[in-house]
């Protein structure tokens, strides 16, 4: 199975002439990691076909393998820089796009009042909502202008594996809708005359109204909490891979590290979106008091929190060498492990999620007794066939001492699989 090249979507013949290169600005740095991989993925293709191999090396197979796999590395490394320098760039223009989307939902806000004023009429709890929402949007304002270079008030949301955290995402909904509410409430009691409407809103701040939607709002915070340190100590006892992206998405809300849809992650976001909208409408029909958010549709978002925190106590596992076997190409004679043969170590977890990139790939290392090895790249046309998940080929150098040795493969990610036996004769 062939390992496909992140970033394998940009077309190779795409690679035009023209635009700024500079990283300073988000168009250099787009066009700049555009034109990388588009020079990446077609010499990737020419070694693949056999072309432009260095005629010193091309009349043997294992150095004109050697050389592919060090020119692929060499170029890989060259557009990882690009990648990480998007990123960088990416990331330090967010805040201001996240003032602007903070900004225009108070102008829609600001709006929808207006519009359903025109019967009812201007009351205090539409005032109050419109300077409830003014705060919030101020304190993001702020956050966003002191956390400028790492993405704004989207700096919190961003693990340490530089992908934003779904869990961290959903507490924050909710500390921040939670926080609107009282807001609301605060300046609607700071404004109110009589006596009997300030007993109400307090009555309306007390925990028989709003216990769902705080009992929620602990869970939620609890889990995203206790995720971090699951995750932390699952990387540190190696149950767990780890390989940090290139740069943070808003796709990795609802992905796994490999990009592809994560169920835990994506139930987890909908029963939130659900009970969110829904107590957002109890709050608009009773600005008086807490949403009282029903005990079923809580459960329901307890029930998702716990689907996910136990997803991720399932996810992961160390890598694992099934079998070591001397790799015959067609022709040649069976027989034992020599030094200077290839072997095939055959298992599963090779590649981690998230380093299916030609970067990551090349760190892969298989240690044959004290001798580390560098999993070549063997590239053929949309990806790679070495090194993938399940299986590794790589030559047995001759510094290895015939007789009974270890093999081990280190991945990507720093996890050491177990020790297979193998025995190599003269």
């Amino acid at each position: 199975m062939a390992v496909r090249e992140a970033g394998a979507d940009t077309g190779a013949g795409d690679d035009r002439e023209g635009g700024c290169t500079c990283g300073d600005c988000p168009h250099g740095a787009r066009e700049g990691h555009r034109r990388a991989v588009a020079a990446f993925l077609r010499r990737r293709d020419e070694l693949a076909a056999g072309r432009g191999l260095p005629a010193t090396v091309a009349h043997s197979a294992s150095a004109s393998r050697q050389w592919v796999s060090e020119e692929l590395t060499q170029r890989a490394e060259a557009v990882a820089e690009q990648v990480r320098a998007e990123g960088a760039v990416r990331l330090a223009g967010l805040w201001l796009r996240t003032v602007c989307a903070v900004w225009g939902a108070v102008t829609v806000l600001l709006l929808a009042e207006a519009l359903t004023a025109t019967g009812a009429g201007w009351t205090g709890a539409r005032t109050a909502a419109l300077l409830a929402a003014l705060a919030v949007a101020g304190a993001l304002t702020a956050a966003c202008l002191l956390h400028r270079a790492r993405g704004g008030a989207l700096a919190p949301l961003i693990g340490e594996d530089n992908r934003i955290s779904t869990s961290r995402t959903v507490a924050a909904c909710w500390v921040l809708f939670t926080g609107y509410a009282v807001l609301l409430l605060s300046f609607r009691l700071a404004a109110a005359s009589d006596h009997t409407e300030r007993d109400a809103l307090v009555n309306g701040l007390g925990l028989a109204r709003g216990a769902g939607t705080v009992t929620v709002l602990a869970v939620v915070c609890a889990v995203a909490v206790l995720v971090g340190r699951v995750v932390a100590l699952r990387v540190h006892a190696q149950r767990l891979q780890k390989v940090p992206a290139h740069r943070p998405r808003a796709a990795d809300l609802l992905t796994d590290d490999s990009g592809r849809g994560a169920f835990t992650d994506i139930q987890y976001l909908a029963s939130t979106a659900v009970a969110l909208l829904f107590a957002a409408v109890r709050l608009a029909r009773s600005p008086d008091r807490l949403p009282d958010l029903p005990w079923g549709l809580g459960v329901v978002v307890l029930v998702s929190a716990a689907t996910y925190l136990a997803g991720k106590y399932a996810d992961g596992g160390r890598p694992v060498i099934h079998s070591v076997v001397r790799a015959r190409e067609p022709g040649d004679l069976d027989g034992p492990v020599r030094t200077g043969d290839d072997i095939e170590i055959r298992g599963s977890g090779f590649v981690p999620p998230g380093a299916q990139s030609a970067d990551h790939l090349s760190r892969t290392v298989v240690r044959i007794g004290a001798v580390d090895v560098h999993v070549p790249l063997i590239p053929v046309t949309g990806g790679f066939r070495n090194p993938t998940d399940t299986t590794l080929t790589v030559p047995v150098p001759a510094d290895v001492e015939p007789g009974p040795v270890d093999v081990q493969v280190v991945t990507a990610a720093g996890v050491a699989t177990n020790r297979y036996p193998l025995q190599v004769t003269e």
